[in-house]
């Protein structure tokens, strides 16, 4: 069953949604990929964000561009946190549309956001969700937190 649920208006965002699916995959955690488009496929959409803690969801990942609707209705659809992943499209105003379109949401309802296209940043943001009420994956994030200082401390050694 599947702890994370990654999905995106479009299949042309599988490029950079991919980049999440390969950080949870590398910390063993289970996840789910399709597109749901807010808003060409609405009502898959309703019955997505509705039913997604009942299917054994933890997190929502959802990527989009232009108007971004997906990530922001979803919350509003979901008891499950969502991280949004703003992506830069062919109709996009450099992504800036997306950018404010997912960071801007209401009082009440939240959507995490993450960088340009930051679909990396959402899958260890996912990680880290899921590692706060599971040790085993609390490990992994201190482990990768680790092996990031290193690469860092390593760099610098060879300047």
């Amino acid at each position: 069953m599947a702890e994370v649920g990654i999905i995106m208006g479009s299949k042309s965002d599988l490029s950079i949604m991919q980049e999440a699916a390969n950080i949870l995959k590398q910390f063993e955690i289970s996840y789910e990929i399709n597109v749901v488009s807010a808003h060409r496929t609405p009502e898959l959409m309703l019955e997505y964000a509705q039913n997604a803690h009942k299917r054994g969801l933890k997190v929502i990942i959802a990527g989009a561009g232009g108007a971004a609707h997906l990530p922001g209705m979803t919350a509003s659809l979901t008891p499950l946190p969502v991280i949004g992943v703003p992506i830069k499209s062919s109709n996009s105003i450099d992504g800036w549309d997306s950018i404010l379109s997912i960071l801007q949401m209401p009082n009440g309802i939240p959507v995490a956001t993450v960088a340009l296209n930051g679909a990396k940043n959402a899958g260890i943001l996912a990680a880290k969700i899921i590692g706060a009420s599971n040790p085993e994956i609390c490990q992994k994030m201190i482990d990768y937190a680790e092996q990031l200082k290193n690469e860092v401390l390593e760099s610098a050694k060879n300047l």
